[in-house]
């Protein structure tokens, strides 16, 4: 099945899976090829997917939505992070750069811009966050 992972940022993963699973609002489900056709709010969380070579791609997300089609998964969210990218320093200093910002601000179209790279760095630190909590609870 297609898999398309899409953030307002941008798109963090397409490609064909054997398996996906996610943090749906109804509890953790998992996605096969042939599955039944839903769409549910997710809440925050991990996606993880299967690929067809065995590897997994493990994606956070602060919520959003999936729907399930014959033969493709879509995950739209606010915020995503790849795991691959969650470094944890870089999220801090762009949270500092759009604090920066946003006191630098003069005009509404500053303002909003730096609120929201505001908001995204926040957000991202909620994910990673989450992440070590559950790292954490698993003894890792």
């Amino acid at each position: 099945m297609e898999v398309h992972i899409v953030s307002q940022e941008k798109e963090l993963y397409v490609g064909k899976a054997k398996m996906v699973f996610a943090p749906a609002e109804m509890g953790e489900v998992g996605i096969l090829p042939g599955h039944s056709p839903f769409i549910s709010p997710l809440k925050l969380g991990q996606v993880v997917v299967q690929e067809e070579d065995g590897n997994e791609q493990v994606i956070y997300v602060s919520g959003g939505f999936i729907e399930v089609q014959p033969g493709i998964v879509t995950i739209l969210s606010d915020t995503a992070l790849r795991s691959k990218d969650a470094d944890e320093q870089r999220i801090l200093e762009a949270k500092e750069r759009a604090e920066n910002m946003l006191e630098k601000a003069k005009s509404d179209i500053d303002i909003a811009k730096a609120e929201a790279e505001l908001a995204n760095a926040s957000i991202k630190i909620e994910l990673l966050s989450h992440l070590k909590d559950k790292l954490h609870k698993q003894g890792l």
